[in-house]
């Protein structure tokens, strides 16, 4: 069932907009015709499908009175069962449009991975997650951006920061934060043992505007610091670094890819504003009853989410208990499959709720 009265106050909005938008004195407010604009297109979807859900009643009705026609019987009756399959389909596309969106989903990210258990082999997979996750947004036409990067010595990556930006990266990439595990064969094991290692990775929303957050600038202790990199042509950011500590919370983050100062200073505090808006989303949710909160996306980082087996080919998602023998089509970053899974179990928990 569909709830009729809310489609019908949505689409009667949507008519409205549309007249608003060719009035001369809306067209002229830029702010009020953007804000107009992106209204009509948050509504389109849901209010297009629920037109053609009419239509599709209204053809089922027509047809089912033919079935008593006996020259119209025979279509009538071929036509039926492709419209009552439309009719459900689209009966479940509305309700998944209705659902509550994330204010966050439009929003870009920032990406943090860091190696966790297994010493040199978990900066390896932490540098594959990278790549992984890299390759996915360079597929989708998304924009990664290194805020701050500390290699290990034997390669692979002991921490990333990364700035991802494109459409509704957030939305993407929400489920990823927890705990990866790998399992596989290091280059380095002579014997052929498998080992056991893993990264964390975590996804903030990014803040648009770092007055977003309320930030007491007597909170912060500011510290530049030695950039790491090559010399010669780049030896000017030598002292670029900026490495900010919020005293209250005791978080420590760092830009040091910038080319100056005050460029570094405002990824920090981009940075810094995302991870205390994140703690706030997490106190606002720990605050709902746990039935009410979906498995998928909890935020929390100790539960190990997902485990790359790579003797098998294999990769299972723990939380939705799903398991894809493509683990070396999703390490090149073909994650579409997986986050298609992840996304409507979030659904249909959001559903059940």
């Amino acid at each position: 069932m569909l709830p009729t009265e809310k489609l019908e106050s949505l689409s009667a909005r949507y008519r409205e907009i549309e007249e608003l938008l060719c009035q001369p004195n809306v067209v002229s407010d830029a702010r009020r015709y953007t804000g107009l604009t992106k209204e009509r297109a948050e509504l389109q979807e849901v209010v297009e499908a629920y037109s053609r859900y009419g239509q599709v009643i209204e053809d089922l009705a027509g047809h089912k009175e033919a079935l008593s026609d006996p020259d119209l019987k025979e279509l009538a009756a071929e036509e039926i069962p492709a419209l009552e399959e439309e009719r459900k389909s689209l009966e479940a596309a509305i309700n998944l449009l209705l659902l509550p969106k994330d204010p966050n989903d439009e929003r870009n990210t920032i990406l943090e991975i860091r190696s966790g258990t297994g010493g040199e082999e978990a900066a390896l997979f932490a540098g594959d997650l990278f790549r992984m996750y890299s390759r996915y947004a360079e597929n989708q036409g998304w924009k990664v951006e290194v805020m701050s990067l500390s290699e290990a010595s034997a390669g692979g990556i002991k921490e990333v920061i990364a700035s991802v930006s494109g459409d509704k990266v957030y939305s993407r990439l929400r489920f990823e934060g927890g705990v990866h595990r790998v399992q596989r064969i290091p280059a380095t094991e002579s014997q052929g043992r498998i080992h056991t290692s893993t990264a964390t990775v975590a996804v903030l929303p990014e803040v648009d505007d770092v007055d977003e957050v309320k930030i007491d600038p007597s909170d912060l202790e500011i510290m530049t610091t030695a950039a790491g990199g090559p010399g010669g042509q780049h030896v000017n950011r030598t002292m670029s670094a900026v490495q900010i500590k919020h005293i209250p919370s005791g978080i420590m983050v760092r830009s040091e890819q910038q080319r100056s100062q005050h460029q570094n200073k405002a990824k920090a505090l981009q940075i810094l504003s995302a991870k205390l808006l994140d703690i706030e989303r997490e106190a606002q949710a720990s605050a709902i009853s746990s039935e009410r909160r979906s498995m998928v996306g909890t935020g929390e980082r100790s539960e190990k989410i997902r485990t790359y087996n790579y003797p098998q080919n294999r990769i299972t998602d723990h939380r939705i208990q799903l398991t894809l023998h493509s683990l070396d089509r999703l390490m090149e970053g073909e994650l579409g499959d997986l986050f298609t899974a992840l996304r409507s179990h979030h659904q249909a928990e959001l559903m059940q709720q």
